[in-house]
């Protein structure tokens, strides 16, 4: 017997089939393109979801010699579809990245107040997120808007295309910004303050509840037997912790993907002054009564960047001077291992979409500092290895001032397999770190909510207990730590002085329209 786990990217469908204790039996991803129709806006038609989630299931579940016994979904957070009375989608969904809600997303924060807004959500005000959107919809497309019977998350919108209750577990309700982390419920009083009405959001259940089981249109669209299980699974940040075993109080992993995600987990959501000065998020878990803070930061995306730049031409094909190397990953590992052993001096910040915790500031920009005639491509590529350490350490002192300190932190995603990028991590964090045997935490953390809820395990803790397992511990190296600390010292100034510069940059009423 077998658990298929889905997880809804921004870019593409990851789906993996678990045998039940932990063996990855057979995956597959199908990606997709977000569209962008206007400045500002980031949109995607909710049928490309679904289409990618069927083939990445017929495709996997193709000769699968173990029947799958349960479906569970995952997905990013903040991406919605507005639908009518029918359940049809008014528009595209609109897309966490979408920043067409700047105007809204202050008025939120002026209605409700900064640190009320916080204390009812684990959240602050920012166009990211749903309710900034749905403002900006009843502003800007009323009859859109008068027509909408529910805003769905993407899991929502996929469980009623298989005509199962459109729930939303608490951690995804928890990214719309009217969640009570608390209580567990929608707000009265972001409802109230925002003049929107309760029932045009969906039913928040805690993340592994049974949705239903599929019917026989579905099962036929998705190549799995009608009547299996489908479980709701949640955020997928939350769900990847949880596939590192991070389901409990001072424990604290790392997703090292497009962006860097530090998460801790906690019994209570962090709320204070510190988690709140460092806009950290802070709220549910997908483990029962749990909670979680998280600290981020865009990471892979410059990784990727430098990569593009280097080996790839303006069509997106390779490039002819590239090295004859030929995977994506021989060229990371070449660049590795003609890096130099000492620091670079070069600073480089990470920042080509804008800054993440502690500061927030989507108009600073990226910037590279100390070059000289002799860098050469691998110089640079520690150099933003380096830079990626440097935002790390900063990332990881706010998470720790809100939460208390720690020592240890579980890896996993893209990241994770650089040797030296997890060294330098080490060394300017101070912490230790757990690589994880098993990388697909997000959907391992989703096969274990849809096991227990079947019964397959009788508890998380079992299974995390059977089925989270380490391949490598890294102790931070002080002799590294020391020769960097003159760089790190720069590396800080240069950010400092890269932010207050972009406070200066505002955006008028005339650009957001």
């Amino acid at each position: 017997m077998s658990l298929l786990a889905v997880d809804i990217g921004s870019s593409s469908c990851k789906a993996v089939v678990f045998a039940t204790r932990g063996a990855i039996l057979a995956q597959h991803s199908s990606s997709y393109m977000p569209e962008f129709p206007h400045p500002c806006y980031a949109e995607m038609d909710p049928e490309k979801f679904w289409d990618a989630v069927c083939v990445s299931c017929r495709t996997l579940t193709k000769g699968l010699r173990d029947p799958v016994r349960a479906l569970c979904f995952s997905s990013h957070g903040e991406t919605f579809v507005a639908v009518n009375s029918q359940g049809r989608p008014l528009t595209a969904a609109i897309l966490n990245q979408d920043s067409r809600a700047i105007l809204e997303s202050a008025q939120c924060e002026e209605m409700i107040g900064r640190q009320r807004l916080f204390q009812i959500t684990g959240l602050f005000a920012h166009p990211m997120y749903p309710i900034p959107k749905i403002l900006w919809l009843r502003k800007h497309q009323p009859e859109i808007f008068a027509s909408t019977k529910s805003f769905l998350t993407l899991i929502g919108y996929l469980l009623q295309k298989m005509g199962l209750p459109p729930y939303v577990d608490y951690s995804l309700a928890s990214r719309f910004l009217a969640f009570d982390v608390r209580r567990h419920c929608w707000s009265d009083d972001v409802l109230s303050a925002t003049e929107l009405d309760g029932a045009c959001l969906p039913l928040p259940v805690p993340a592994g509840t049974l949705a239903g089981k599929l019917n026989p249109e579905a099962a036929s669209q998705l190549g799995i037997s009608a009547g299996t299980p489908v479980v709701l699974g949640g955020h997928d940040q939350p769900c990847g912790a949880l596939g590192v075993g991070v389901i409990s109080g001072g424990r604290v992993s790392d997703s090292i993907g497009t962006y860097e995600c530090l998460l801790a987990a906690s019994d209570a959501p962090s709320l204070n002054d510190k988690a709140l000065a460092a806009l950290l998020n802070s709220y549910c878990h997908v483990v029962p009564d749990k909670f979680v803070t998280l600290a981020y930061f865009p990471s892979g995306i410059m990784v990727k960047w430098f990569h593009d730049l280097l080996y790839l031409n303006g069509s997106g094909e390779a490039s002819s001077e590239a090295p004859v190397l030929g995977l994506e990953a021989s060229h990371y590992a070449f660049l590795e291992e003609h890096a130099p052993e000492k620091p670079t001096g070069l600073c480089i910040t990470p920042h080509l979409i804008g800054t993440c915790n502690p500061d927030f500031n989507p108009r600073a920009r990226a910037l590279i500092a100390g070059l000289n005639p002799g860098t050469d491509r691998s110089q640079m590529y520690k150099g933003i290895l380096e830079g990626l350490a440097c935002e790390l350490s900063i990332v990881t002192e706010s998470l720790a001032e809100a939460v208390g300190d720690f020592e240890d932190i579980y890896v996993t995603g893209g990241g994770a397999r650089s040797a030296l990028g997890l060294k330098l991590r080490a060394a300017l964090t101070g912490c230790r770190l757990h690589v994880m045997s098993r990388q697909e935490a997000v959907c391992l953390g989703t096969a274990i909510l849809a096991g227990v809820a079947i019964g397959e395990y009788a508890s998380i803790g079992q299974a995390v207990a059977e089925l989270v397992e380490e391949s490598a511990v890294l102790d931070p190296d002080e002799t590294v730590a020391a020769s960097y600390r003159d760089q790190v010292k720069r590396y800080r100034q240069l950010r400092s002085a890269a932010v207050q510069q972009a406070e200066g940059f505002f955006v008028t009423d005339e650009e957001e329209a």
